[in-house]
C-alpha cells in the first residue's frame, strides 16, 4: 500500500480549488474516487505477492493525476485531498475489505499462484487494476 499512497499523493501537488466543498460526502466516500483506491491498492498488493507481475508506475501516476483533477472538478479542495491522505482508518478499512476480497477469492498470504491468477484475471478483464500490472512472467 506504500506505493499506492505514494502515487495517490501526488494529489498534494495540485493548485487549490476556488469550489467549496460544503455540500459534498468526505472524499473517501466518493464512488468514483473509492474505486480507484480500492483498484490500485488491489494491484498494489497483487504486484507484491506475484514475482511475475509488475506494477505500471508511469500508468498509476498519470491516472493518479487525473483522479486529483476529478477530485477538484467535483469541488474537492485540496484541505479535502489531505485529509484523504492522511486519513489512516480509511485506508486499513480500504486494506482490509481488499485482502478479505482476495481471499475469498482465493489468494491467502503465500498462495503465490492464486495471487498471479486473480493478477492475470484482472489484467484480461481490462479492469482498471489490470490496466495497472504488466505480466512479466
Amino acid at each position: 500500500m506504500r506505493h499506492l499512497i505514494l502515487i495517490m499523493s501526488l494529489f498534494l501537488f495540485a493548485p487549490g480549488a476556488a469550489a467549496l466543498a460544503n455540500d459534498l460526502p468526505p472524499l473517501h466516500e466518493n464512488r468514483t474516487v473509492r474505486f480507484s483506491f480500492y483498484s490500485a491498492g488491489l494491484a498494489d498488493i497483487i504486484r507484491h505477492n506475484c514475482p511475475e507481475l509488475e506494477g505500471r508506475m508511469l500508468r498509476g501516476l498519470r491516472y493518479a493525476l487525473a483522479l486529483r483533477s476529478y477530485a477538484l472538478d467535483q469541488g474537492y479542495t485540496m484541505d479535502d485531498v489531505d485529509a484523504l491522505l492522511a486519513n489512516k482508518e480509511e485506508e486499513e478499512k480500504l486494506r482490509r475489505e481488499i485482502v478479505a476480497d482476495l481471499a475469498a477469492r482465493g489468494a491467502t498470504p503465500g498462495n503465490t499462484e492464486a495471487y498471479c491468477r486473480i493478477g492475470r484475471e484482472e489484467i484480461a478483464k481490462d479492469s482498471l487494476a489490470g490496466r495497472l500490472l504488466r505480466d512479466s512472467g
